[in-house]
């Protein structure tokens, strides 16, 4: 079931979090707020979301326990929430099905989205076109260019692809299209954001229709191993699949967070995608979270091989987690997620997507190192059909 506990009435988690924004969108976000509030009082809307989740998305996504590779590693075992098996082929569709009713009940036909990696747009699509609803998605160049295949698969669904060629062409731009046409169209419209990002309620929004992933992984790991996982490991670009593991196990203090974000070609070059790691506090698309920043304040440019990683805040609640030392952060480069890319397609006949790859590599590490006995569960919040042209370029392989 949805729940409300944190942020506070404000929208913040510890200081993280708010609303800075145009005073254009306050109505907006304050008529998004109590819309919410009353669609997850409704029994008939918590009915009819579990109801699409098991019947449209694939719901309840299998726990996996990864036997090849576990073996091939020594030490803990590795379990897989196969999030790469919901409807789409990844997590994102989660919170897409939960937003397009949302936005149904509030009487607004036309939805906006951003999207990087691609695999956000195309769940909006599927889900817009299942509700019967418009659908536009802000994409940029760069992310469009590496991303082909979902494009289609959005167009395909007729959604209407808008092309970003402004800053670095990646998420962060789409977002900020995505902003400044919902200040245009506000009567009408309604944003459905795609990660833990954004002015309050957006966080608290998108963490909700996520924490299923949470909620089912506890579930069943206490059906199968009769105890709590001992750490649960995801990666973090702006923070959704991660926060919809972690949320439902808040107060098990005996399990352990860890977020994974993207190195890029190094945490010393500048050229990542790591503001847990190495940024600092700052306001971005709406909200107060940890981000990447020079000494004036100016916003910088992000590389990440995986596109949903190359973004350069975080969700508010991971700042708060980070800050209170819930949630371990770490970082892996391009380099090593290509190897948690072939690792796991050797040992498991699994191809992740990039993002995931970068957990697998951290978790194929950290489990090699702890006793047979623990186990450790990884997100694989989408499967890798996008990146395969990506990655056959970086590691050289012919087709």
């Amino acid at each position: 079931m949805l729940t409300r506990d944190r942020p506070d009435s404000r929208g913040y988690f510890g200081e993280y979090g708010g609303k800075f924004v145009p005073e254009t969108l306050m109505t907006a976000l304050s008529e998004l707020e109590s819309a919410y509030a009353k669609a997850i009082a409704d029994a008939d809307f918590q009915q009819q979301f579990q109801q699409l989740c098991r019947e449209y998305i694939g719901r309840p996504t299998p726990l996996y326990p990864a036997r090849q590779l576990s073996t091939k590693i020594g030490g803990a075992t590795i379990l897989l929430k196969r999030e790469d098996l919901a409807h789409t082929g990844a997590h994102k569709i989660n919170n897409a099905v939960g937003q397009g009713l949302l936005a149904k009940r509030m009487g607004k036909r036309r939805v906006i989205a951003e999207t990087g990696a691609g695999q956000h747009g195309v769940a909006v699509a599927a889900a817009c076109t299942m509700l019967g609803l418009s659908c536009i998605v802000y994409m940029g160049e760069e992310d469009i260019r590496r991303q082909s295949p979902n494009v289609h698969r959005m167009k395909l669904m007729e959604a209407e692809v808008r092309t970003v060629s402004s800053g670095s062409q990646t998420l962060k731009d789409a977002i900020n299209e995505a902003i400044r046409d919902w200040v245009s169209n506000v009567r009408d419209t309604y944003y459905l954001l795609g990660s833990v990002v954004g002015p309050h309620p957006y966080p608290m929004i998108v963490r909700d229709f996520q924490s299923i992933i949470g909620e089912e992984t506890k579930e069943q790991v206490l059906t199968t191993y009769q105890r709590l996982p001992d750490y649960l490991i995801a990666c973090v670009g702006g923070g959704s699949n991660s926060i919809g593991l972690f949320h439902p196990f808040f107060n098990e203090r005996q399990v352990k967070f860890i977020g994974v974000e993207a190195a890029g070609r190094g945490l010393e070059t500048k050229q990542h995608a790591a503001p847990l790691a190495v940024g600092k506090a700052g306001i971005l698309h709406g909200t107060k979270s940890y981000l990447l920043a020079d000494n004036n304040g100016q916003i910088q440019t992000t590389h990440s091989i995986a596109p949903g990683l190359d973004y350069p805040g975080v969700g508010p609640e991971h700042s708060y987690y980070k800050d209170i030392g819930r949630a371990t952060y770490v970082a892996v480069t391009d380099t090593q997620a290509l190897e948690g890319f072939k690792l796991l397609c050797q040992t498991e006949g699994i191809t992740p997507s990039l993002e995931p790859a970068h957990a697998i590599y951290y978790a194929a590490k950290l489990a090699a190192e702890l006793p047979p006995e623990k186990l450790v569960v990884v997100n694989l919040s989408g499967r890798g059909d996008k990146d395969l042209e990506t990655v056959i370029k970086a590691i050289g392989m012919e087709l």
